[in-house]
């Protein structure tokens, strides 16, 4: 067992895509974990819900939010370490409502951020993205590429980056921060652009309807990316260190499209939708990797290649389409 077996483990977010993968794999390491998972009428822990109830027991699921300041300190008492995921990620809705970004991923990040360091002896792992980066200036990306607000969701989450950095600085807060490029896999947004391509050819839809299809990406199979959250914790880096996550390989949304196909059997065509354009100003049109610094420092390598990985989430989600109407048949 590594480190974390027996620690006393927060995950903020714990009930979204990553979150939910990353507290699979700390019950598994035998941590001891702690979900905020955001307040609902419904009481659902997200995609927390999809755990065995064996394993949902296991859990101290806390209902609230990031953005309540005394709500966090609380969460935060009696935990060893904190690992941060709790954000607004969907880029689009950023132009439309860019203070309810702010309010979440920059006041949100705050309140942890101060809650770990009058907590004490509390290791924090900051989760950032790829996005800060914008439309690079040379590529492969490493750590001290510029950082570029190309999108309000950018902006908050360089703003909440620098804020760890300052905090680490400042007041010796034992933070650090893991910036993953690209994640994908089971249990991510259907508006993805993954996801969006699978649903439809699994719909057995003849022509799928996408964004732009230039736009290149690296991207990770998010059980490496949780393996590289754990390798985090457990690393002995100084605070305020920054390692990203990518594969060091990048495809375009076209050739995505054309490794669904393959993944599915499926025989269909392309159509471009306006409406899933982003701004071209705020299009990011190349994120690429370097992947040197998680080699050294963590000793982190993707396990799963990007077909290995579409083949996974196409399974996950046939299943889902399955089950589904398995659902409504006994209706």
């Amino acid at each position: 067992m590594g480190r974390l077996s027996r620690s006393r483990v927060l995950v903020t977010g714990a009930d979204g895509f990553i979150g939910s993968h990353l507290v699979e794999r700390l019950l598994s390491e035998t941590a001891s974990v702690r979900a905020l998972c955001v307040y609902n009428s419904n009481g659902s822990y997200g995609w927390l819900d999809e755990l065995e109830s064996s394993r949902v027991d296991d859990i101290d699921v806390r209902l609230g939010d990031v953005r309540d300041s005394r709500f966090v300190q609380d969460t935060v008492r009696g935990v060893d370490i904190v690992f941060h995921l709790a954000a607004l990620i969907a880029i689009p809705y950023s132009y439309i409502s860019p203070s309810s970004y702010v309010d979440t991923n920059v006041m949100g990040t705050l309140n942890v951020l101060e809650a770990v360091r009058e907590a004490g002896e509390v290791r924090m792992v900051n989760t950032s993205t790829s996005e800060v980066y914008g439309t690079p200036e040379t590529v492969p990306i490493s750590e001290k590429h510029p950082l570029r607000g190309q999108s309000p969701y950018a902006a908050t989450k360089i703003a909440a980056d620098q804020l760890c950095e300052s905090f680490a600085r400042s007041f010796g807060t034992p933070v650090v921060t893991l910036r993953p490029f690209n994640t994908f896999g089971p249990r991510q947004s259907a508006r993805a652009v993954l996801p969006t391509i699978l649903g439809q050819l699994l719909a057995g839809a003849k022509q799928v309807s996408l964004g732009n299809l230039s736009p290149r990406r690296d991207l990770t199979y998010v059980a490496d990316t949780v393996e590289g959250f754990v390798r985090m914790a457990e690393a002995e880096i100084a605070p305020g260190s920054l390692v990203q996550l990518g594969t060091g390989n990048a495809v375009s949304v076209r050739d995505l499209f054309d490794l669904c196909c393959e993944a599915t059997g499926a025989d269909a065509e392309v159509v471009v939708d306006e409406s899933r354009i982003r701004p071209q100003a705020g299009e990011v049109h190349v994120l690429l990797s370097d992947p040197g610094r998680a080699r050294e420092t963590l000793g982190w390598e993707p396990r799963f290649d990007l077909a290995k990985g579409i083949a996974e989430t196409a399974r996950w989600l046939e299943a889902r389409v399955v089950r589904h109407r398995a659902l409504r048949y006994q209706r």
